[in-house]
């Protein structure tokens, strides 16, 4: 039986249950930024003895400073940076090439698409998208296809999509995902609509790879933590526009005073370690997780519109068109 994981189970305690399934694995992780989840989970299983983590970010400085910390407590471990922007196309592209490059890594076991952006204002990306869309979701979809025959060489292919509960906000707008030119925008819908995207992607992943190649995927949602993410923002004063939402979409929390309970970080992290290395979850694959299980749509809070096949085979469809490129697995 797996050990009954929950709201209060820490990334601390999940590397150890899991030492002997990390020690030796190829990881590579996005969004590693000092004070995120990214930075927090590499930090942590690198205790556990991997054998190469790979830091992707859009900072050299910010990859090469996570980089020092995690060779001077584990010098062991080969650390390698790689830079990508996931709201450009052609950075993507230019990032892939470098990963597909290195015959010194020639197979990838984890890959944990943790980048992302969270409420920010109408902008569109240099391909001409939603930037919460670009970034959070065509991005990681380009990105993740591109590299996928890396992927595959492991003899345990796993990829993990950090989203949120957030998902709740917003399906995938399918006449409208740019917000007819910022017409129809809401920051926090157009973060909801990403997130959703990031669920169906892993449910698409799982169903297109997993008999075939035995490609595990997960989406997960970490809990309200305290990050780098949020600092752009006055919670005092945009906690009430999303508040908002959940009022018209007539989510309780719309109405209660204390609607988060904030995690810390070391809890935070632990569903990205449940998600990565946790064995039992090859009975779940293309599940969305929470507080280290597999969530209930009965207990948890979990839209179908998140969990459809047919709304995952759509926005697929969708997003091939738009990276410009066709994945035929």
């Amino acid at each position: 039986m797996p050990a009954p994981y929950d709201t209060n189970t820490t990334a601390t305690e999940l590397v150890i249950d899991y030492a002997s399934i990390i020690e030796g694995k190829t990881i590579l992780v996005t969004g590693v930024s000092s004070g995120s989840l990214g930075n927090f989970y590499v930090q942590s299983i690198a205790k556990a003895n991997p054998a190469c983590l790979i830091l992707a970010g859009r900072s050299t400085s910010k990859l090469e400073q996570c980089a020092k910390e995690i060779t001077a407590d584990n010098p062991n471990i080969e650390v390698s940076t790689l830079e990508i922007d996931l709201s450009s196309f052609d950075n993507v592209r230019r990032a892939a090439d470098q990963v597909n490059s290195w015959d010194g890594i020639p197979a990838i076991d984890v890959l944990v698409n943790n980048a992302g952006i969270m409420a920010v204002e109408y902008k569109l990306s240099v391909d001409g998208f939603e930037s919460h869309f670009a970034t959070n979701h065509l991005g990681p979809f380009l990105f993740t296809n591109l590299i996928m025959n890396k992927i595959l060489k492991s003899a345990s292919p796993r990829i993990v999509i950090v989203t949120s509960d957030g998902h709740r906000m917003s399906p995938i707008r399918f006449g409208d995902y740019n917000f007819d030119g910022g017409k129809t925008y809401n920051k926090w819908v157009g973060y909801g609509q990403s997130k959703t995207a990031n669920m169906l992607m892993a449910l698409s992943l799982a169903n297109k790879l997993g008999v075939k190649h035995s490609l595990q995927a997960f989406s997960l949602h970490p809990g309200a933590i305290s990050t780098n993410l949020s600092a752009h923002l006055d919670m005092n004063v945009d906690i009430q526009g999303l508040l908002s939402v959940y009022r018209q979409l007539g989510e309780k929390e719309g109405w209660e005073d204390q609607a988060f309970t904030l995690k810390t970080i070391d809890r935070g992290t632990a569903t990205h370690i449940y998600a990565s290395f946790d064995r039992s979850l090859k009975a779940n694959n293309g599940a969305y997780l929470i507080d280290s299980h597999v969530a209930d749509p009965l207990v948890d809070i979990v839209k179908p519109w998140a969990t459809n096949n047919i709304e995952a085979d759509k926005l697929w469809v969708l997003s091939e068109k738009l990276v410009g490129q066709e994945f035929s697995y």
